[in-house]
């Protein structure tokens, strides 16, 4: 069974998951380019029973669009999220696949809020879509 290790920058918090995640997707909605500071987030989903958390976090809560929060955490020294809750998906844990640091992670195979998408990315060809 696979391993890895999502890390914020300073190494502070960590998240060691075992197993494959159940869903890989990429989101390019206006809160999320806020909150990674690049065109679109990218996030891994795990069981929460696959993941060890590690070290101190900040929380950050965030109402969605159609009125569920998203609880981020994120370290404290360094800024960096490395995982989040989704509300009424309290069984998963959320990790941003750039914590992981593996340029051989799998890519996204969902992509949503597409038409707040920038007109260059291109998401992958195989991956289901959402407006």
């Amino acid at each position: 069974m696979s391993q890895r290790l999502a890390s914020c920058s300073c190494g502070q918090l960590t998240a060691q998951v075992v197993g494959e995640p159940v869903r890989i997707s990429i989101c390019p909605c206006l809160a999320c380019q806020r909150r990674t500071g690049s065109v679109f987030g990218q996030q891994a989903r795990f069981p929460r029973q696959n993941v060890t958390l590690s070290g101190t976090s900040t929380e950050y809560v965030r109402v969605g669009d159609e009125g569920s929060r998203v609880r981020f955490h994120f370290c404290p020294q360094c800024g960096s999220t490395v995982y989040y809750e989704l509300e009424g998906l309290e069984e998963y844990l959320a990790i941003p696949v750039g914590g992981f640091a593996d340029p051989n992670f799998p890519a996204p195979r969902v992509s949503v809020y597409e038409e707040r998408m920038h007109s260059w990315v291109v998401p992958p060809a195989d991956a289901e879509h959402f407006a």
